[in-house]
């Protein structure tokens, strides 16, 4: 009778931790997989298959906060594997992606920066595949863009992230 109730506890927690690791690693009912590297699956993906307005802001940002120059008043928006990065203070891991709004003083949106981290994708420039929309959501440059590297590699230990220190 012993060995029974054993081998039933243990197939009870053999079942709850294996439901358990399930719920942790399966992705939600609304879950859309991460596009690729083309510019218009990034916007398709970051405008329609999981809106990027529905995201976080950046921890302790505000929306159109004043920013540095070249950009004016931004609002960053991140998804949830830029968030958790930020929580535990790590670089972005693979599949994050950070949206930034840059309005015009008269706040006005005039583009839309994407940083969108793809694992072996540009390791010198720490994986980042660099985006700009136009306010229509036309694609002005996506890629290995060396305007967004040359700027943001003065945060190389940041993860080239100018928005906040947050690599400890």
């Amino acid at each position: 009778m012993k060995n029974l109730f054993l081998g039933v506890l243990v197939a009870i927690c053999v079942s709850v931790g294996a439901a358990y690791a399930i719920h942790q690693t399966s992705p939600a009912e609304t879950y859309a997989p991460l596009p690729g590297i083309q510019a218009e699956a990034v916007y398709r993906y970051i405008t329609i298959e999981d809106p990027y307005t529905n995201w976080d802001l950046w921890p302790g940002k505000g929306k159109m906060f004043k920013a540095r120059p070249p950009l004016d008043h931004i609002t960053t928006y991140v998804n949830d594997n830029a968030l958790n990065s930020i929580k535990v203070e790590r670089k972005m891991a693979n599949g994050s992606i950070i949206v930034t709004e840059n309005y015009t003083d008269g706040k006005k949106l005039s583009a839309l920066f994407v940083m969108y981290k793809i694992r072996g994708y540009n390791p010198p420039a720490g994986d980042w595949y660099w985006l700009q929309y136009d306010t229509n959501g036309k694609a002005v440059v996506a890629g290995k863009v060396e305007a967004c590297i040359e700027c943001h590699a003065k945060m190389k230990e940041n993860d080239y992230i100018f928005t906040d220190k947050f690599v400890k």
